[in-house]
């Protein structure tokens, strides 16, 4: 009987971030890597033991970002559009290295611009960096998979 190939889960904490092309670093966190379907119920005449769950499309989650204030690039980009409303649309890349620094999964946003952006929270009693956030909305996304190429 074969056996499977034992794949083991890659660690969540290796990752940076290209924006335009450019990689921007290393961050801190990344949340609302999120895809879903959206479903419509349709009740079928004569048929009330289910509903049936049609596809309706798809919806895309806000994309978080953090990371340690290092320069004004994140703060530039979003204060681009802030008057005219002209936002600056880039393609966003999140990267993921596995133990050995090699690239594991990549996440493409497509069009994304930020929506929101965060300063960090300044405490005299705090001794840890100053984290600015930047939320992005977006016109879609796909992965890549290196470990099966």
């Amino acid at each position: 009987m074969p056996t499977a190939e034992r794949v083991d889960p890659v660690a969540g904490f290796r990752f940076a971030i290209e924006i335009g092309g450019i990689l921007q670093g290393w961050f801190t966190d990344c949340g609302g890597l999120n895809v879903t379907r959206k479903t419509e119920a349709h009740k079928e005449g004569g048929v009330n033991d289910y509903v049936h769950q049609l596809p309706a499309g798809i919806e895309y989650s806000n994309v978080t970002l953090k990371r340690g204030i290092a320069d004004n690039s994140l703060w530039d980009w979003f204060q681009k559009g802030l008057y005219d409303g002209k936002v600056e649309r880039r393609s966003v890349s999140i990267i993921l290295y596995n133990q050995d620094h090699t690239k594991t999964k990549r996440w493409n946003l497509t069009d994304a611009y930020p929506v929101k952006w965060t300063g960090p929270d300044l405490r005299t009693e705090n001794s840890q960096a100053a984290i600015e956030t930047l939320e992005l909305v977006h016109h879609g996304m796909e992965m890549t998979d290196w470990t099966n190429t």
